[in-house]
């Protein structure tokens, strides 16, 4: 894989050392403090035409769907909003040291699977938006979303303000020890939940966790996943529809559909190495449907796709559609042509493992699928049920994961030497986090009246 130039670290001609006072020396330019401000532009884009240049390419009558989900809360509606966000960023003061960036690095983009070993790490899991980019946008995105979440569970300013606080030195801390580790060091670094576990001292908290552990190791493709997804028809397997969250586009064979499919299926093996292509061809793919994912993603065009190696040996794959990077208007382009290889080499670069059958592929008219295992052991967090010394606990964890991931493709000791020892730099994003979860407040406000006006369509779900 080659690493863009944006993104490479410092000449090895540089010492770790003059790495570290090279990374000191730019507060001069971009002093810590300058990063608690934040002040909307004056030409700053009205949310409602931002939702529409998002909706543009994406399946429309799924699009208030995804506008019904963001209209729950301030921060559903961030979740939904990286687009806006990216160009409110752009605004903001950098350093101009670069890193591989996550463009989305809210904390519900965290999360523990399976790695092809079978340990269940805890890392980034969504990548959607990754492309070179400041390092520091992707953490003031990471802590404004802890204080969003903090409000949304009803928890206090100042317990609010702890998790950013604790998810920003968390960032820094971990940065300085990678900014001083071997290479090699860097890149091993993972986090392991059975690790986190035993390290935990809340013994509730620990067996809350560990269920859900146990819960999806015992979790069985045959047993559970199939049974779930799948009915008979005619004696042969087809994934179940429930519209208008999983269906099929066309009846099964309509107008070469199966062609297509296929013919995009073939253009992903092509992309995994080889030994991987000799796993991929013991399956046969049966049936594909579309599913509607997450919050940010709905519209686009996401599928299932179920695959048979035997009549007991079943195989699900999600397949997602790849768009524009949220970045790219600010950053400039990727070096890459299909904006699914940039998102399959950025989760490559980023995490500490990937799904053993990730890949990408080109369908037909022009669009790009990046593919991997639908289920994996894949632990979400219940964001929604944390207490704030829950919040603290993983505001700790996303910082680490976040700060591991930009050190294995900037300059950790750069970006060390900059952040430095004391809080400044945690206070300042602590404070900018406050202000943009106040704006974030302002844009779902101006969204729920936009629906009222009858602007905006929605779909309200469960009504």
């Amino acid at each position: 894989m080659t690493l863009p130039d944006s993104v490479s670290p410092s000449p090895l001609r540089l010492s770790r050392n003059e790495r570290f006072e090279m990374g000191r020396a730019m507060r001069d330019a971009c002093p810590r403090s300058s990063h608690a401000l934040w002040q909307p532009p004056a030409d700053r884009l009205d949310v409602v035409d931002v939702l529409n240049r998002s909706a543009e390419g994406r399946i429309p009558e799924l699009v208030p769907i995804r506008h019904g989900r963001m209209m729950r809360s301030p921060f559903t509606f961030f979740r939904g909003a990286a687009m806006s966000m990216a160009a409110d960023l752009a605004t903001t003061p950098v350093t101009g040291l670069r890193v591989q960036a996550c463009g989305d690095a809210h904390l519900c983009n965290f999360g523990g699977f399976a790695t092809p070993e079978r340990r269940v790490i805890l890392d980034i899991n969504d990548l959607d938006e990754t492309l070179p980019a400041p390092w520091e946008w992707d953490i003031k995105r990471l802590a404004a979303s802890f204080v969003l979440a903090s409000r949304a569970n009803g928890h206090s300013e100042a317990q609010a303000r702890e998790a950013a606080l604790t998810c920003v030195q968390s960032y820094r801390m971990a940065m300085n020890k990678f900014g001083e580790m071997r290479v090699l060091d860097v890149w091993y670094s993972s986090l392991d939940l059975e690790k986190v576990l035993e390290e935990m001292d809340d013994a509730d908290l620990r067996k809350r966790i560990r269920k859900r552990l146990e819960k999806a190791r015992d979790r069985s493709v045959l047993e559970h996943d199939f049974p779930e997804l799948v009915t008979m028809t005619g004696g042969e397997p087809l994934i179940k529809d429930n519209p208008p969250l999983l269906y099929h586009p066309f009846e099964k064979g309509h107008q070469g559909f199966d062609d297509i499919v296929r013919s995009a299926f073939a253009a992903y093996r092509e992309s995994m190495p080889e030994h991987r292509r000799v796993l991929l061809d013991r399956y046969t793919l049966v049936d594909i449907a579309l599913k509607v994912v997450g919050i940010g993603s709905v519209g686009s065009h996401c599928a299932v796709m179920l695959l048979m190696a035997d009549d007991d040996d079943p195989l699900f794959l999600q397949v997602k559609e790849a768009r524009a990077s949220v970045l790219e208007p600010f950053t400039g382009r990727s070096v890459y042509a299909n904006h699914a290889e940039r998102v399959v080499k950025g989760q490559l670069l980023m995490q500490a493992a990937s799904d053993l059958f990730l890949g990408w592929t080109e369908g037909r008219h022009g669009r790009h699928f990046y593919i991997r295992q639908l289920r994996d052991m894949k632990i979400k967090p219940l964001v929604e049920i944390f207490t704030p010394s829950d919040m603290l606990r993983y505001a700790s964890l996303c910082g680490w994961i976040l700060a591991r991931a930009h050190a294995r493709s900037g300059d950790p000791a750069a970006i060390s030497g900059y952040l430095g020892k004391s809080d400044k730099f945690d206070e300042a994003i602590a404070t900018f986090s406050f202000a943009y979860a106040d704006q974030t407040e302002q844009d779902h406000a101006a969204l729920v009246a936009a629906v009222r006006a009858g602007v905006v369509d929605v779909i309200l779900e469960g009504e």
